[in-house]
């Protein structure tokens, strides 16, 4: 296949390099900057000193680059989706099949990923797959064993992916209900805040447990309200993600969360990061969700308030610990 990779971030420049090893011709875009000067310059990724790019992977800064290209991957922060899917429109040709990767939601809009894409570029829906799953791109790179979901309205273009995708070190099941992977790939990013949250106060496994097991009832109770199959949050966009970002040394939700619960100003840990969160925008999104469909989520209520409103995580824990008491049902 003739593959672009729309963004080369972490995990668009793993997705190139392992694309390449499996045969593909692969071509990347990355806006212009210090970024993209230093994979042109180097052939390195500034992120992953293991990361090097074969010579015949194209990288560009021009959005043509993807014109030939059979398959487009999307890989930009969900902050960027809207104008890079505008902005690729008019080039976009009718034999292309769109591959987010991009996880989270849209500030106002409080679209889901492939929702931007279709509203943007005006496709019908079974042109566009997201592929989620418990991935860090450290392992993935590193070729530990992983395996992802291929989400779609159309079982033709899942499988397409699917096969696309899948190795010997990957390994890619195919889903049709594409709200509730999404929803479960960029909700759990709150929830891994809280956990987070908990390992910088100094809580243990108990709490953690507690946190994991009822914020996935969260992220389920508001996929069913928003018209996602219940049974797909147990899969691999639902727990398996969830597990991975709560516990991972790699993952930067739970960073953000550990940082907050020692004490350190929101501000100043993203500055220091140097890379994106998605879970603190989906923070102030989810607030939103939980007014417009009536579901009850005391949990992500509870990062949204440390976050955004400065509430002391101790007491943001006591109060959820003190809520009316009620049946696991």
């Amino acid at each position: 296949m003739n593959i672009t990779i729309f963004g080369c971030g972490s995990w668009g420049g793993v997705i190139a390099q392992y694309l390449h090893s499996q045969g593909h011709q692969v071509s990347i875009w990355h806006r212009n900057g210090e970024t993209f000067d230093h994979i042109v310059k180097t052939r390195m990724h500034p992120k992953f000193e293991a990361l090097s790019f074969h010579e015949s992977i194209s990288i560009k800064s021009d959005l043509s680059v993807g014109e030939s290209s059979d398959t487009l991957i999307f890989a930009v922060p969900s902050n960027a989706m809207r104008i890079l899917s505008g902005n690729l429109k008019k080039m976009l040709k009718p034999h292309q099949i769109i591959v987010n990767v991009s996880k989270g939601l849209e500030e106002h809009s409080l679209l889901r990923m492939s929702s931007v894409i279709i509203e943007e570029m005006d496709l019908n829906s079974d042109r566009i797959v997201s592929l989620y799953g418990p991935s860090h791109a450290e392992e993935v790179l590193a070729g530990i064993p992983t395996a992802l979901v291929s989400t779609s309205t159309s079982h033709k273009t899942a499988k397409t992916v699917q096969e696309i995708f899948s190795s010997d070190t990957l390994r890619v099941y195919t889903n049709t209900d594409i709200i509730g992977v999404e929803l479960g790939g960029s909700l759990k990013n709150v929830i891994a805040i809280a956990a987070g949250i908990c390992d910088g106060i100094g809580f243990g496994d108990n709490s953690k447990a507690a946190l994991m097991v009822r914020g996935s009832k969260e992220i389920s109770r508001l996929g069913e309200a928003m018209q996602a199959s219940e049974i797909t949050f147990h899969g691999l966009s639902g727990i398996g993600d969830l597990i991975v970002t709560c516990l991972s040394k790699h993952s930067r939700n739970r960073y953000v969360g550990e940082a907050i619960g020692r004490g350190e100003p929101l501000e100043s840990i993203l500055d220091e990061m140097g890379m994106i969160a998605e879970g603190v925008t989906t923070a102030k999104s989810i607030m939103s969700l939980q007014e417009k469909y009536g579901v009850d989520l005391p949990i992500c209520s509870a990062v949204s308030e440390v976050l955004f409103i400065g509430k002391d995580p101790k007491t943001a824990v006591k109060d959820l610990m003190a809520r009316s008491l009620t049946s696991e049902a």
